[in-house]
């Protein structure tokens, strides 16, 4: 790593707000732009990037790029851009899966209507009315592939927590979904 990219290393591992400012100023339009190339999708990117610089700076102390600064922030965006786009992947698959299984309780009159995208935005609306843990607890058990006593580690919480708000996630996905499998005693599994 060069001198530059040392010094403004350390400063913002030493809790430097000005320096880590000017770094975020200089690169968050390029790296917008990196990540806009990869996602195709401008708002998508920013989130990103802004996502990236917000993990930045909460892990600051731990940060030790092998490589130049400049190296480190592109590819960390490509990195991230890149598990964006496979998040997407997984719901989607996700979404594929519960249609498919609500198939059978979907009136005929209805398959025909019922499309991924609106169940998508119905699963993502979903989302938002569930409390923050519980969906985070969801999102890493289903997208992630995480067993319950991975996630329970990971948030620091029993896993009879975890249990507990995967009840809770299920529920309001049953709640939820109706209108589109016309039953509210199942749920994807």
């Amino acid at each position: 790593m060069n001198l530059t990219g040392l010094y403004i290393q350390k400063k913002i591992q030493g809790g430097d707000i000005r320096e880590f400012e000017r770094l975020f100023m200089r690169y968050y339009e390029p790296l917008c732009q990196h990540a806009g190339k990869i996602l195709n999708d401008t708002n998508t990117a920013e989130d990103v990037v802004q996502e990236f610089f917000y993990q930045f700076w909460k892990n600051r102390k731990t940060f030790t790029p092998k490589f130049s600064l400049n190296a480190y922030l592109y590819q960390s965006i490509r990195n991230n851009s890149l598990h964006y786009l496979e998040h997407l992947a997984v719901r989607k698959r996700y979404a594929e899966q519960v249609l498919s299984e609500f198939q059978d309780t979907i009136p005929a009159h209805l398959q025909t209507e019922v499309d991924l995208s609106e169940l998508d935005k119905a699963i993502n609306e979903t989302f938002q009315q569930m409390p923050e843990r519980c969906s985070r607890i969801f999102r890493m058990n289903r997208f992630e592939g995480k067993k319950y006593r991975e996630i329970a580690e990971i948030l620091s919480i029993s896993v009879k927590t975890v249990e507990a708000d995967m009840g809770k996630a299920l529920q309001i996905f049953r709640k939820s979904l109706r209108e589109y499998t016309g039953d509210s005693s199942k749920v994807a599994r």
